[in-house]
Parts: structure tokens; C-alpha cells; sequence
């Protein structure tokens, strides 16, 4: 397992993704907060609460919520474009026990995720504690309740990336995997939680998990509100982090298992 991690971390650092990534990551987190806590969400269209407020703050933090697709498609591209370039091939043949190749990389991109959400958390706390400190806002939370949001934040691109991982080696295809992965995250779950009835399952999905673990909740306030129905009641962010390790520990085993069945070609 050794020698294939090292072979994983020297392919990422060796292609222009990792850098990529946390330029990526730089500029959601600080560019993006940084952005919207200088203008102010009290001056949006339709206004918002204001940073001087728990909510404005939350709100404000919660749009990288948004963001998750990015360490969900590195992990996809992470397999897939092995397959599409065919260089999968000489990985089997360098490694033929299909689930160590895997497993690398599942722990190699799990660690990958991990630095893009520090970066992604460290950037955005800088961005917004200076913004407010150039505006001269008390912020309406602590400093160390922000710091453990945006922690929290960060563990659950950890768990995205793992996921884009085990996604990628069950659709081998780049384009249909990203799309699948994407199209989940930004329009299935959404859709359901405007169904009567099944909207309730959304706590158990892996978005009500992780708004329920970073205590992120303005998108499933915000279709309430719109369909003038109760909000959801999302688990308690402990239960939120473990339904997500569980929905990571499902996909690596399908990742491992299923893709040992299938020809590489």
C-alpha cells in the first residue's frame, strides 16, 4: 500500500489538478466570503440579515456549502480520467490487486480533500474577519464558534472528495460521472425536498447531512419559506457527521468491490 500512496501523491502533484485546486480553494474561501461580507448581505437582493447578526454570519458561510461539487468532481476525476486516458492499463498492470489501487487512491484524494478544505476554511475566516474588521462589524458570532463551523465545513469536503472517489470508479465514463455527481448535488436533492411527503427524506441525504453538520440551513429555510411549509428538521450535527462517514465508508466499499468484477477495458 505504501509504494502505491507515494505513486498516487507524486501522479497528483505531478499534474497541474493539485494546483489547480487550491487556487480553486483560495478563491471560494477568501475571494468569495471576502466578496460578499465587504458588500454586505444586508445589501442583497432580496436583503439579508446583517453580519452584526448569528444569522447574516451563518448565511454569509453557508454559500460554500455550494462549493462541495468541486472536491466531488475531483474525486470523480480522480479515477475516471485514469480510464479515459487509458493510463489505468499500466496502473493494474504495476498493481493487479484491484482494491490496493483503489484504496490508494481513496486515501490519497481523501488527504487532497482535507488540504483543499483547510485552505477553503482558513481563506474564508481571513476574508471574513478582515471584511468585517474594514467595515468596523462586530461579527453576531464568536470567533471560535466561526472557526468550528468552518471546521466542520472542512470535514465535509473530506467526506465529498471520498465520495467523488467511489462515484468515479462506478461510472468509469468522466463526462457521465461528473454529471451525476453534480446533477445529485444541485438538482435531485433540491427537487426533492419540494415534494410533499418525501422532502422529509432529505435529512437522511448526503446534503441534509452536511447542512445538518455545518449548521448551514439557509437554502432548506429559504424553500420553506417559498413553499410556505414547516422547515426541515435536519439532524443533530454529531448524527449529521456520522450519516455522512456513512455514506464515505458505502462508497469506498462499492468502489473497492464492484470495480474488481470488470475488465479494464
Amino acid at each position: 500500500m505504501t509504494p502505491l500512496i507515494h505513486a498516487e501523491l507524486r501522479r497528483l502533484l505531478a499534474t497541474r489538478m493539485w494546483l489547480g485546486t487550491l487556487l480553486v480553494a483560495g478563491l471560494l474561501g477568501g475571494g468569495l466570503i471576502g466578496l460578499l461580507a465587504i458588500v454586505g448581505p444586508e445589501n442583497f437582493d432580496p436583503p439579508m440579515p446583517g453580519l452584526h447578526t448569528e444569522a447574516g454570519v451563518r448565511a454569509v458561510l453557508g454559500f460554500l456549502g455550494f462549493t462541495a461539487f468541486v472536491p466531488a468532481a475531483i474525486g470523480t476525476l480522480a479515477v475516471t480520467s485514469e480510464y479515459r486516458h487509458r493510463t489505468v492499463n499500466f496502473t493494474f498492470l504495476f498493481a493487479p490487486g484491484r482494491w490496493r489501487v483503489l484504496a490508494a487512491k481513496l486515501i490519497t484524494y481523501g488527504l487532497a480533500g482535507m488540504v483543499y478544505g483547510l485552505v477553503l476554511s482558513g481563506t474564508a475566516a481571513l476574508a471574513l474577519f478582515g471584511a468585517a474588521a474594514a467595515r468596523g462589524v462586530n461579527l453576531g458570532l464568536p470567533a471560535g464558534t466561526i472557526v468550528e463551523l468552518l471546521a466542520r465545513l472542512a470535514i465535509a469536503m473530506v467526506a465529498y472528495t471520498v465520495l467523488g472517489v467511489g462515484m468515479g470508479a462506478l461510472i468509469r465514463h468522466q463526462i457521465a460521472a461528473l454529471v451525476v455527481v453534480i446533477g445529485y448535488l444541485y438538482g435531485a436533492e433540491l427537487l426533492l425536498m419540494t415534494i410533499p411527503g418525501v422532502r422529509h427524506l432529505y435529512p437522511w441525504l448526503p446534503g441534509g447531512a452536511t447542512s445538518a453538520l455545518t449548521d448551514f440551513t439557509a437554502v432548506a429555510d429559504a424553500l420553506s419559506q417559498q413553499l410556505s411549509s414547516e422547515p426541515v428538521r435536519l439532524l443533530s450535527p454529531l448524527a449529521g457527521a456520522l450519516l455522512l462517514v456513512g455514506y464515505t465508508v458505502l462508497a469506498s466499499t462499492a468502489a473497492l468491490v464492484k470495480p474488481m468484477r470488470r475488465d479494464v477495458t
